[in-house]
């Protein structure tokens, strides 16, 4: 900056109430702040390119068949034998149910359906007659997204089979006011390899990007603005020391 427009923004502080010595401590404050940033990754894709790796929520957003996942509980009925009926089965870390005469079933990846006709052809094969199994899901530990970053509430939220980013923000009781709106990161695990995208939610909420869809397991982190957070904590400050002058 020219010694002018130093001299210029000092005298604008000024007139905006701001004694001189502090007008030009914020106008110094300013300067430095001014090549600090906190930037993600420039590897991770982001624009058009982001929608690659997350894609767009379906604007009719059918509901998805829910897959098991590990530590899921299961309510598994099969048809006039009460002693191979259970209302709370739990899948184990590894996806694995564990079930009377046929021993370990692999849950975790399956849905609902897909898992009933299995128990039934093993038992059919054996133990059965044409065993009628019916399995439905008691409650899920595997479907949430975790929401952090500068929002005002982060934690790890429940989705019903899918969310999207701006319903995960909304749960999280939206991002603060010092966020970088421009620097929204979605990480998710896509074949064992963890992925990642940068999303411009203000984009997005004006309708000018699609509202990408999250799946369990995903993570949202939202950027932090050095430049709007340090603005916010010297405008904090500033009654306590007296900075504005009065009339």
């Amino acid at each position: 900056m020219k010694f002018g427009d130093r001299a210029s923004a000092r005298a604008d502080a000024v007139r905006f109430g701001l004694q001189a010595p502090t007008a030009a401590a914020l106008v110094g404050l300013s300067l430095w702040l001014g090549g600090c940033s906190t930037p993600v990754s420039p590897s991770l894709p982001r624009g058009p390119e982001a929608y690659q790796v997350i894609p767009p929520a379906s604007t009719t957003r059918p509901e998805r068949d829910y897959k098991v996942g590990p530590l899921d509980v299961l309510g598994v009925t099969v048809f006039q034998e009460p002693d191979l009926t259970f209302k709370e089965l739990q899948v184990d870390a590894s996806g694995n149910l564990l079930f009377p005469l046929i021993g370990s079933v692999h849950a975790g990846g399956k849905t609902a359906s897909q898992l009933s006709h299995e128990i039934a052809d093993r038992l059919g094969k054996e133990y059965l007659i044409n065993p009628q199994v019916s399995v439905v899901v008691v409650s899920s530990d595997s479907q949430h997204v975790t929401v952090e970053g500068d929002v005002t509430q982060p934690g790890v939220y429940d989705i019903n089979g899918s969310s999207t980013l701006l319903e995960a923000l909304a749960r999280a009781k939206s991002p603060t006011n010092v966020a970088k709106l421009n620097q929204v990161v979605v990480f998710r695990n896509v074949d064992g390899r963890r992925m990642g995208a940068v999303f411009d939610v203000n984009k997005i909420r004006a309708g000018d990007m699609p509202d990408p869809e999250l799946l369990g397991g995903d993570v949202v982190v939202v950027g932090f603005s050095s430049i709007k957070g340090a603005f916010r904590d010297f405008l904090k400050a500033a009654p306590l020391l007296y900075v504005f002058n009065y009339f």
